[in-house]
């Protein structure tokens, strides 16, 4: 990806959602010409120059302090998964005329594989890009058995979007498709060489109108924690909450836990759907081969 690009249109996108009521600027009179703020006006509530933030805008960000991108921020009223992308963004580039070095495979610990078997309750290991790594009978059951789909195809973005099971999972599918899009913005963002994203993206932007209006949004999201509404085909409607937990020793793997509000319907559903793997020779924690295998 092209950084020039990626904050220009991310600034552009962020000013573009504030008005000056909003930023504490007293109104102008007549009508305005853009959207939201212009861009004088955030230079005024981060305290640099036009010039300055319009270059920022540019893309230009070589010898951009912390402090200014702290400053714009604070005038864009970014969060906390906004103001990380842009100091992604705005990172040094000189290094990128390099050709970037492989990712090495991604492997999941084999106390991991024990943790999630041992777990009573859906989970699945996600790396980069979305991929899923690893789950358990439950989680497997709950979303979709991925082991049994080609390592190419182990990927939740791609099962959101080119899926059609996954928009009758998914009872708020929108919500979920707008999610994982600001989840692949922000990956995009750290690691803007990668790829197998760009194929990944150019993929989804070929054959989903929902992605590619959503990518063009340039939201970023990090996932922690949340809720997800499902109608499963065997067990029927269920509410789960989740937790995102970082996996020690790679950055980009996380354990995702799905778990139901007790004595709850949820919960109930969650018990049937433990006691049908059970009763089935279905898929498990471990991967094809030995544990710690590369997906």
């Amino acid at each position: 990806m092209d950084r020039s690009t990626e904050i220009r249109e991310f600034l552009r996108t962020r000013r573009a959602r504030i008005t000056p009521e909003q930023a504490g600027l007293a109104p102008h009179a007549g009508a305005r010409r853009v959207p939201g703020l212009r861009r004088e006006e955030v230079a005024q509530l981060a305290g640099v120059s036009v010039d300055y933030y319009v270059r920022l805008e540019r893309g230009r960000t070589q010898g951009v302090s912390e402090t200014v991108l702290e400053a714009v921020a604070r005038a864009l009223q970014l969060d906390d998964a906004e103001r990380a992308h842009l100091f992604d963004l705005a990172r040094p580039t000189a290094t990128r005329a390099r050709r970037p070095r492989p990712q090495a495979p991604q492997r999941v610990l084999p106390a991991v594989y024990r943790a999630l078997d041992a777990l009573g309750v859906p989970a699945m290991v996600q790396g980069r890009r979305m991929d899923v790594l690893a789950a358990n009978r439950l989680g497997y059951a709950l979303i979709t058995d991925f082991q049994a789909r080609p390592h190419r195809e182990r990927n939740a973005a791609r099962f959101v979007f080119l899926d059609d099971d996954a928009r009758s999972l998914y009872t708020d599918w929108e919500r979920i498709a707008a999610e994982c899009v600001a989840t692949l913005r922000l990956y995009a963002g750290r690691h803007p060489d990668d790829p197998q994203l760009t194929e990944l993206i150019g993929e989804l932007s070929l054959h989903s109108d929902t992605f590619r209006r959503l990518w063009a949004d340039h939201d970023v999201l990090a996932h922690t924690t949340g809720s997800k509404r499902l109608r499963h085909p065997l067990v029927g409607d269920l509410t789960l909450e989740y937790v995102v937990l970082a996996v020690e020793g790679d950055p980009d793997q996380t354990l995702i836990v799905y778990t139901p509000e007790p004595a709850s319907p949820s919960a109930e559903a969650i018990g049937i759907l433990a006691s049908w793997t059970h009763s089935t020779t279905g898929s498990h924690a471990a991967p094809d081969a030995s544990p710690g295998l590369p997906l």
